[in-house]
C-alpha cells in the first residue's frame, strides 16, 4: 500500500501527454479536413 506523499504518477504522466498530443493533432486534422471540404465542394 502506499504511503501519503509517496506516490509514483510517471504513468499518469504519460497518459496526460498522450492524451493532450491526441486532442492537439485531432483537431488539427478536423481543421484541415474542414478547409478542404471547403475549397473543393463550394
Amino acid at each position: 500500500m502506499a504511503e501519503n506523499g509517496n506516490m509514483n504518477i510517471e504513468a499518469q504522466n504519460e497518459s496526460y501527454a498522450f492524451f493532450v498530443n491526441l486532442f492537439k493533432f485531432g483537431t488539427i486534422a478536423v481543421v484541415v479536413v474542414l478547409i478542404l471540404m471547403a475549397f473543393f465542394l463550394l
